[in-house]
């Protein structure tokens, strides 16, 4: 089923297959939901729920408060808290107390900020090339760059950078034509690509946060992922709940797109657990 809800006044895009174990999947930027269809398709008996992220493929990007970045205090900014309360607000449309939640990059600080919004709605967590630090320096003036091609029209190289630079070596060998394919799938808006940097800019320092989850955590690192790296994934050995943890050492940061029938067994197996 393919659907649309409303959330703070902005129409935001979801597919559901409807049966199995409710499961929540939230992709990384600049992409959007079909970022999981190949895992997707690897995956039995998970209901997956799959929504656009505020912004991304068919969802509004809305208005959004201007100011928060303080590198660019005239950007708008869409923080994590939105788009936790989005991802909540579809749980309440499709009348689900809880489910596990699964997220790439940017999708798993979504999922650290869900947890702490709401911690009795969470099953389990599972963090796929994502971690719980903030942007160092590197990263913020990263983001001021992203924010500068946005305003001068054109993120094509942002976007350029991104798929050759986040995909794993061992993936654009094997598939050469990943990049250009996962290339297709940047669609972000001018507008959507600054608010989104400054949102990743200001997003907390959550490594607090994984010392208070006490849901079952899986964290899947990409030896090859140069943006959330093995040992920045470490620190969710660290969550009292529990945490599986598991490196592909061939992976880069699109770890479920590149490898989508090894990170489907892992997620297969870890779902199987009577607490998640």
């Amino acid at each position: 089923m393919q659907g649309t809800y409303t959330s703070n006044q902005a129409t935001l895009a979801f597919r559901d297959t409807e049966k199995g174990l409710p499961v929540v999947f939230l992709h990384p930027t600049p992409l959007d939901g079909d970022y999981w269809r190949p895992l997707g398709e690897n995956l039995a008996g998970v209901r997956a729920i799959v929504p656009d992220l505020r912004g991304h493929g068919n969802s509004e990007l809305g208005h959004l408060p201007v100011g928060g970045f303080a590198d660019v205090p005239d950007a708008p900014v869409l923080t994590m808290e939105q788009m936790a309360s989005d991802v909540l607000g579809l749980l309440d449309h499709l009348q689900l107390p809880a489910a596990t939640f699964a997220g790439c990059s940017m999708g798993g600080y979504v999922l650290l900020e869900i947890w702490r919004q709401a911690p009795e709605r969470v099953q389990g967590l599972a963090f796929i090339c994502s971690k719980a630090q903030p942007d160092d320096k590197t990263h913020l003036f990263q983001r001021r760059t992203a924010i500068a091609r946005a305003r001068a029209g054109s993120p094509a190289g942002f976007f350029d950078g991104v798929a050759n630079t986040l995909i794993g070596a061992t993936a654009r060998k094997r598939r050469p034509d990943m990049a250009a394919e996962l290339r297709a799938s940047m669609t972000l808006t001018e507008e959507a690509l600054e608010a989104v940097q400054a949102g990743l800019a200001i997003r907390p320092d959550s490594v607090p946060t994984v010392a208070t989850i006490g849901a079952p955590v899986l964290a899947i690192a990409g030896g090859e992922d140069p943006g959330a790296t093995p040992a920045d994934m470490e620190v969710f050995n660290t969550a009292p709940g529990g945490c599986e943890f598991h490196l592909l050492p061939d992976a880069g940061h699109f770890a479920a797109y590149e490898q989508p029938e090894k990170v489907a067994a892992l997620l297969a197996e870890w779902l199987r657990q009577p607490d998640v």
